[in-house]
């Protein structure tokens, strides 16, 4: 592709050099950035990339988007100033790759809680209608029926643009995609066109990252902001946030919800350990899916549907064959009677809707052991607020080690500890060693006792310093189990 009409969608300040020049790849990596390539420098949290264009230019690059021009500029390659390199970027991989978005509808999910669950469900549901469609989660992106390693809830700007184009040209109509706050601040997504916008809730989290929690609304805000004027923006009715989500939009604004008066209403008629029948809009239906939060979660999904054109019939039906989502409110049981539950609930909203529903449907004389711990280099205001939710809902709570990362496990435990009432440590047990704490719990459950894994969720590692090692919270209970 000719680099000038590439900035005629990142658009430029300055241009230095002759901007009609072939393009054949686009990197923000100065490694991959080879003949022919366009780098785009990017300012990160931990690294500049201003500082690598001279080895993008020595590789062979022969276009640069930047927001400071280098001290040498080499005279075979044109090099493009703009006023946000992370926008640009987005644009410019959009144009590059023949604006993909714009060839299926994508919708894109945001929120603290449920984006994972509600984008694999509308994923699973247009198969079930049987469309190909594309998924880009925190746990698998895909591309029809392949999977994709994910490496983050949304990966950068021209991945996303990579792999969307990958989607349209394997005939995806569809594609629904995580949108998280570091990637609306981060400019990932600018350049894509979305067909609609999911807000689930707005809860303590991230602000290791956002610093206060209004500057993680206007993150997500942002968002729906930007959709445009023939998109839906689907927002949660019962969450406090969610007007707000929506002011001053100019899509289409829809609402979902349990508790307040929506469009698309959602009612729990019967709630069990094995399933949810439920009401949407005069429609019963029986669910695998189990809790409140599911509810709404599938109130969303029936809302998307519905709006993308989906026959309601056919929503209703498929909705009652979806299961959870691996790491979201899955089931372990063992022989001797022990049902475990793995959830990768890691926010103290999450982990207290987690331990409300378990508590709501658990017989009298079922035990409740919570397994749970809070990631290091992480959000550190949470800790002991997820340790209190845990031992004041919980029979035997064992504190433990989640991703630690480069701090040190006792720390972290510590600070988790501190938020413990006095009366509540008499239950409450610190094993640092994740295995062994999941050990302890199975060891401590008798026949009909319920053990709550929480945290990890799907995650098949643990990372302790920089090192990923293989550790999956499934897997280690049933081991133990067997």
């Amino acid at each position: 592709m000719n680099f000038t009409e590439i900035l005629q969608q990142a658009g430029a300040t300055e241009v230095h050099g002759n901007a009609n020049v072939d393009v054949t790849a686009i990197s923000s990596s100065s490694k991959d950035a080879g003949r022919g390539s366009c780098f785009v420098a990017l300012r990160g949290t931990q690294t500049d990339g201003h500082m690598f264009i001279p080895g993008a230019v020595a590789g062979g690059a022969v276009a640069v988007i930047c927001e400071q021009l280098p001290d040498t500029l080499s005279p075979d390659v044109c090099y493009a100033v703009v006023k946000n390199s992370s926008s640009a970027a987005g644009f410019a991989a959009s144009a590059f790759y023949g604006n993909p978005s714009r060839r299926l509808k994508l919708v894109g999910v945001t929120g603290t809680n449920g984006k994972t669950t509600i984008a694999t469900l509308l994923y699973r549901l247009f198969k079930a209608l049987g469309c190909k469609v594309g998924l880009i989660s925190t746990v698998v992106y895909r591309i029809d029926d392949r999977a994709v390693e994910a490496t983050h809830t949304t990966p950068d700007a021209i991945t996303i643009n990579r792999m969307l184009r990958e989607m349209a040209e394997q005939g995806c109509s569809h594609c629904f995609m995580e949108v998280s706050s570091h990637a609306i601040v981060q400019r990932r997504v600018d350049g894509l066109r979305f067909a609609g916008g999911i807000f689930t809730n707005l809860t303590h989290d991230h602000l290791d990252y956002h610093r206060t929690f209004e500057d993680y609304l206007k993150a997500k805000k942002m968002f729906f902001d930007s959709l445009p004027k023939e998109a839906f923006a689907l927002t949660n009715a019962d969450e406090r946030n969610g007007k707000v989500m929506v002011q001053n939009a100019r899509a289409q604004v829809k609402t979902y919800g349990l508790r307040t008066p929506a469009d698309f209403k959602c009612r729990m008629v019967e709630q069990h350990m094995d399933g949810t029948l439920l009401d949407l809009n005069g429609a019963e239906l029986w669910t695998k899916l189990i809790g409140d939060f599911n509810a709404s979660n599938v109130s969303a999904v029936y809302g998307a549907a519905l709006l993308l054109g989906a026959p309601h019939s056919e929503v209703v039906r498929i909705v009652s064959t979806l299961s959870a989502v691996a790491g979201r409110f899955e089931y372990v049981k063992s022989s001797a009677g022990v049902t475990a539950i793995v959830d990768y609930a890691h926010t103290p909203d999450a982990l207290a809707n987690v331990l409300g529903t378990i508590n709501r449907l658990r017989r009298d004389g079922q035990k409740l052991i919570t397994v749970v711990g809070c990631g290091g280099n992480r959000d550190r205001a949470k800790r002991p607020i997820m340790a209190r939710e845990a031992s004041e809902s919980s029979d035997a709570v064992i504190l433990t080690s989640d991703n630690p990362r480069e701090e040190k496990p006792e720390d972290i435990l510590s600070e988790m500890y501190a938020g413990v009432s006095a009366e509540a440590r008499k239950r409450t047990t610190v094993i640092a060693d994740r295995r062994e704490a999941i050990k302890t719990a199975v060891m401590l459950a008798q026949k009909g006792d319920i053990i709550l894994v929480a945290g990890k969720g799907h995650e098949s590692y643990q990372i302790i310093g920089k090192e990923k090692i293989h550790f999956d919270d499934k897997e280690t209970l049933e081991e133990a189990f067997n």
